[in-house]
């Protein structure tokens, strides 16, 4: 029986440089054609990148015909400051917004609330919710996050985040579908009946990937260490052909397990999101110029 194509979404991240502008506004161009459901901007941690979401947000948004949703965060401001950031979405469009806790501000070993602000993301998913007018989404952990007891303390706390007003969940990235299944597995005994979109990751590069997943609680699994050891002793391209053959295998075991929607992390680098793309049938559908 032939699969499904499933509906994609792309993150990006705000540009702090010229360069790095250039690779943004690249990545959007490059990726657009494929009509994601949606795309997402992060907050940089201790919300060192504000002001630049919200331009990228809003920017996104008004040249490129994308449905965008802003993250924020809980960090390093009061609660009328956050809300005051929800409102300046709505009033230019914006009408979803990935709510988080958010990482310590830099020099601080762990999250604290900030004096007037929102102690947690399920305060800030109800002040989002209470307005009305906002689609609001989550994270979620397929492994336990470094602030957790265990997975199933993250299961409880989705729980909460889903009946606080959040209305679908895109986990952290993983190696394994089987991670993903049993999350999945988890949730729904729980009681959780939202979407919950698994977050992938091309990894753009074996070194930079190891050191994202040591931070987040992501395992590696011993295959991947060979593998990729292997790749990077032969040179060449083999790194980035390893790297696509095993992101497009993940998506497709995922897609066979029942998955219908994929998060990709970008990293503002569009070519091997849209290799994988390819190999999972997923081909350019929109007329970029028409909406630039």
């Amino acid at each position: 029986m032939a699969r499904a194509t499933p509906k994609i979404s792309f993150e990006f991240f705000p540009p702090k440089t010229l360069d790095a502008s250039f690779r943004l506004w690249e990545t959007v161009r490059a990726l657009t054609p494929l009509a994601p459901d949606f795309v997402s901007v992060t907050y940089g941690a201790g919300g060192t990148t504000r002001r630049l979401t919200h331009e990228a947000v809003t920017t996104i948004n008004r040249h490129y015909g994308l449905n965008v949703a802003a993250h924020l965060t809980c960090v390093e401001a009061t609660r009328d400051e956050t809300m005051d950031i929800v409102q300046s979405y709505a009033d230019a469009g914006i009408s979803e917004i990935v709510a988080l806790r958010g990482d310590a501000p830099k020099g601080q070993d762990r999250f604290t609330a900030h004096e007037g602000g929102f102690a947690n993301s399920i305060e800030l998913i109800e002040a989002i919710a209470a307005r009305g007018d906002m689609t609001i989404r989550v994270g979620a952990y397929p492994e336990p996050h470094p602030d957790s007891a265990d997975s199933d303390a993250d299961v409880t706390w989705l729980k909460r985040k889903i009946d606080a007003g959040a209305t679908s969940a895109i986990t952290q990235f993983f190696f394994e579908p089987e991670t993903f299944f049993r999350f999945r597995d988890k949730c729904e005994k729980a009681g959780i009946d939202a979407p919950i979109i698994p977050g992938i990751l091309p990894i753009q590069g074996w070194a930079g990937a190891r050191r994202f997943a040591q931070s987040c609680g992501t395992s590696i699994p011993q295959w991947a260490e060979d593998a990729f050891a292997a790749a990077i002793r032969d040179g060449g391209d083999r790194e980035r052909l390893l790297a696509t053959a095993i992101c497009a295998e993940l998506c497709d075991r995922l897609i066979a397990g029942g998955v219908e929607r994929l998060h990709f992390y970008t990293l503002n680098r569009p070519g091997m999101t849209r290799d994988v793309c390819a190999a999972l049938g997923i081909q350019p559908v929109r007329d970029l110029e028409a909406v630039a």
